[in-house]
């Protein structure tokens, strides 16, 4: 049996068929990451929660994705069934007791358990380029949207911060482009048609605040056992991409925040991730890149990554060679590609020659499982033919009522349930969107009124408008004269010509008789 430094996983089988030899799992090397596989009905999901409740029991707390509801028993104890009974007496598991686990029920919608939020900023271009499926372009217009934000203090939390912000990008495209490189408004608007698939696929209930709290996810109960976090995914499994990118997004927050502790006695957290082929099905280089080195630099801090999957050829080697504790269940082998995962799944263990491990793969039975685990030094046991032990919390869902109940008395009830809007993009770009309309309003507002066009004005009565001031250097000229006359002093003019030209006639006349009489 195991103690309190391992977790008793169930007995391996003797060449004469009977189970004696206990397979465990050494807690220090739990950390060292793990692979669960089979066909669909073979027993995986009770393998996971078996090492979870192990895991939980030594103190460890776990999060595990749901993706049929069963796991969720593992919040109610179990119950004495036949089959259960004799299988703990086939391994030799005495006494058998049942247990209930201490559970968080998430779930990113809401509805079946705490929301599980995230601003748009702690996604980040990367992972949200992912999650939208962009082109190489639009990733590059989203890059240049969060160094804008940045740039400018503009908070990223939810999406119509994310979509506020690129309509203003596509409003500045030219000035943007000068600075960055191309920025189209089609790449923009290609951008936001996906942001609207997103948000009806849920994307709008996954991002904002209050954002999850990672350490929330690491809680022990008085009693010093790990709290299991259960997540809801029957509906999520809808939207695989959230889902992928949801699990990668986690293990980047953990890999970031938490410090570097080496090989601990007992792991930090253990995480679970079910329908693992997701995180890595059409999944760029980069991405693929990324989910190699955080789950070989996670083991550091202390976090073990447990990865549960139909095929192990849905995970790329790179990683497979990470995970060091393995958990066959059966595999079919009727076509090529089933032949090859057969071959690909023997060829990872470490042989035992009492038998063929490939034979074997297509042979096991329901709770049947090949178990390599890490020993002493880190090294890989012989690969045995293990029957998993019985789990001692409930085989199968919990009802609705005993889900509200355990929601309603969880540890984080009422911290985020409420969404939180504080000010941020949206916000601020609204805000300098009004001021700049109100400046124009004002500015047009302080230009002068030409009243003088809208009336006649008659000529020499001083009526005209004047000039408008000049704007130039140049000294401004003198008035000019006016030859314009009114009528009165054209009548007055005319009357001086007449009496003047009669005047003159008769002096001229006077002077020049004058000088006849002299001659």
């Amino acid at each position: 049996m195991a103690d309190e430094s391992s977790i008793f996983i169930g007995a391996s089988r003797k060449p004469d068929d009977s189970y004696q030899k206990p397979e465990e799992l050494l807690l220090k090397y739990g950390n060292r990451h793990g692979l669960i596989t089979g066909a669909t009905g073979t027993g995986k999901t009770v393998s996971l929660q078996v090492l979870a409740e192990g895991f939980s029991n030594a103190g460890v707390p776990v999060f595990a994705a749901d993706i049929k509801g069963d796991l969720s028993g593992i919040a109610a104890m179990g119950e004495a069934k036949d089959f259960l009974v004799k299988r703990a007496e086939q391994v030799k598991l005495d006494p058998y007791e049942f247990q209930e686990f201490p559970v968080i029920f998430w779930d990113l919608f809401g509805e079946k358990g705490h929301p599980i939020r995230a601003t748009v900023s702690e996604m980040g271009p990367l992972l949200l380029s992912r999650l939208m499926n962009l082109t190489d372009a639009q990733e590059g217009v989203m890059n240049i949207a969060f160094k804008i934000a940045d740039e400018e203090g503009l908070l990223l939390l939810d999406m119509k911060d994310l979509q506020s912000l690129l309509a203003n990008i596509a409003d500045r495209a030219d000035e943007i482009s000068a600075r960055y490189g191309n920025v189209t408004k089609p790449s923009v608007g290609a951008i936001q048609r996906t942001l609207l698939v997103l948000e009806q696929q849920g994307g709008n209930f996954f991002f904002g605040e209050p954002a999850l709290n990672i350490a929330d996810l690491m809680r022990t109960t008085r009693d010093g056992r790990g709290a299991v976090s259960v997540l809801a995914a029957e509906k999520l499994m809808m939207n695989p991409r959230l889902y992928a990118t949801f699990l990668l997004w986690l293990m980047s927050e953990l890999f970031e925040q938490l410090p570097e502790i080496g090989d601990p006695d007992k792991p930090k957290l253990v995480f679970f991730f079910d329908e693992a082929h997701l995180l890595f099905t059409d999944a760029p280089k980069a991405l693929v890149d990324r989910v190699e080195q955080v789950v070989r630099l996670i083991r550091s801090k202390g976090v073990g990554v447990y990865f549960i999957t139909q095929n192990p050829l849905d995970v790329p080697e790179t990683v497979l060679a990470q995970l060091g504790n393995r958990v066959q269940h059966a595999l079919r082998a009727y076509t090529p590609r089933e032949q090859k995962a057969v071959r690909t799944a023997a060829d990872t263990f470490r042989a035992n020659p009492d038998f063929n491990c490939a034979e074997a793969i297509t042979k096991l039975g329901t709770g049947e499982a090949l178990i390599s685990t890490l020993e002493e030094k880190g090294v890989p046991s012989v690969v045995q033919r293990t029957l998993v032990r019985p789990p001692a919390s409930r085989l199968g869902p919990v009802t609705d009522a005993e889900r509200a109940r355990i929601i309603a008395e969880s540890p984080v009830a009422g911290q985020y349930d409420k969404t939180v809007d504080r000010e941020s993009a949206f916000e601020l770009l609204q805000k300098r969107a009004a001021d700049a309309a109100k400046a124009e309003q004002e500015a047009q507002q302080a230009e002068p009124v030409d009243s003088g066009r809208s009336r006649w004005t008659i000529p020499g009565f001083g009526d005209e408008p004047a000039p408008p001031p000049r704007t130039t250097g140049r000294p401004a000229p003198r008035p000019r004269v006016s030859n314009r006359q009114t009528v009165t002093e054209a009548a007055i003019k005319s009357v001086v010509r007449s009496v003047g030209s009669s005047v003159g006639r008769a002096l001229v006349r006077g002077i020049l008789g004058s000088l006849k009489k002299g001659f």
